[in-house]
Parts: structure tokens; C-alpha cells; sequence
């Protein structure tokens, strides 16, 4: 390999408005899940289960 070859640029796929969701979802829930759907390498769905602990 030389250092003629250049190297394919890897455009980010993931915004900053998808990662400021996930982290608004993350900081709501107590209990639960986060589940991240990815579909041809860019995000597609993001689904938010909640649990409720009844004491």
C-alpha cells in the first residue's frame, strides 16, 4: 500500500438529533430499555420500553 491510496471518507450516518433523542430517552426511563433499529447502516427506529415497579 502506498501513500498514493487514498482512503474512503466514512460520512457519519448517526446525527447529532439522533443522539440527543437516545440520550433524552435514556435520562426519562427508570426501568426499561432502549432498543436502537438500524437499517443499511443508519438509524431507522428507536423504541423505548418502559417498566413500572410496583412496591
Amino acid at each position: 500500500m502506498g501513500s498514493d491510496e487514498k482512503q474512503p471518507v466514512k460520512k457519519n450516518s448517526v446525527s447529532k438529533n439522533d443522539i440527543q433523542r437516545i440520550v433524552e430517552f435514556i435520562e426519562s426511563i427508570q426501568y426499561g430499555s432502549i432498543a436502537v433499529i438500524i437499517q443499511d447502516g443508519k438509524i431507522v427506529q428507536i423504541e423505548k420500553n418502559e417498566k413500572l415497579r410496583m412496591k
